[in-house]
């Protein structure tokens, strides 16, 4: 009887034990002004993302107020902010840079275009311009003289023809034809000494590139390789009578009256 009255004791001790131990402390119990400064926290949380969200992506404050341009000399800063057509006001985040650039990118004078976010309201446009390496002239019942970049592209019509830059006389002068791409590939490696004295350039293949100079010889210079090497026997043959200097063979150069 004393062990089960024992028994007994210690299992209902053992109860009361988990009681107490299962019930809060009144130290860790929260108060109300805990419980309410919590849910102000949270509110004011929220408050702000939203406020925030609403600044970035739909508030005029973060908007386009300015248009920058940089790069641009022949083509006018006035006639890119126009193609670029960057909608004033509109949140800076929501701004496609891509299809700006790609706008610009277009236009016939561009060779590359980079745009970027200047915070807090400026985008910036920063443009190459094509330089011309070469015109051709599209001759009687044409639609007039034509510049090309050094990459074939027929990018400007001017009144004239230019001074100091070569004419191609080519069948068809296209940034997607071999030949002419051959051919301004040339132009654009060649030193610059001597394609002052180049006044016309032409080829059959996009290795067969030749040119004439000013003094009436003309050079066939091949491919666009081994620029350095074919220029410097280019320099010693002129130094001899003839007609026609070939060096697409470097190694092996020949002169022909």
């Amino acid at each position: 009887m004393a062990r089960e009255r024992r028994g007994r004791r210690s299992e209902e001790e053992r109860r009361r034990t988990r009681a107490r131990t299962s019930r809060p402390s009144p130290r860790t119990r929260p108060t109300r002004q805990a419980e309410i400064r919590r849910r102000w926290v949270a509110l004011l949380t929220v408050l702000t993302v939203v406020a925030g969200v609403y600044l970035l992506f739909f508030s005029s404050m973060l908007g386009v107020k300015d248009v920058a341009v940089s790069g641009a000399r022949t083509v006018p800063a006035d006639r890119i902010r126009a193609v670029a057509a960057v909608p004033a006001d509109k949140p800076m985040l929501r701004l496609s840079t891509d299809e700006i650039r790609d706008r610009v990118a277009g236009m016939p004078g561009i060779a590359t275009v980079e745009v970027s976010r200047s915070w807090p309201n400026t985008v910036e446009i920063q443009v190459t311009e094509r330089t011309a390496i070469a015109f051709f002239d599209s001759g009687p019942g044409g639609d007039g003289v034509h510049l090309v970049d050094g990459g074939g592209v027929v990018f400007k019509t001017v009144p004239g023809r230019p001074a100091g830059l070569p004419e191609l006389r080519l069948p068809k002068v296209s940034a997607d034809d071999p030949v002419t791409r051959a051919v301004t590939a040339v132009l654009g490696v060649i030193p610059e000494q001597l394609l002052k004295q180049v006044t016309t350039a032409t080829a059959k293949t996009p290795a067969s590139v030749e040119f004439t100079l000013s003094s009436g010889k003309i050079v066939r210079w091949g491919t666009a390789e081994q620029t350095d090497r074919k220029a410097k026997v280019l320099a010693a043959l002129l130094t001899q009578e003839g007609k026609v200097y070939d060096v697409a063979a470097p190694e092996l150069p020949t002169i022909t009256s």
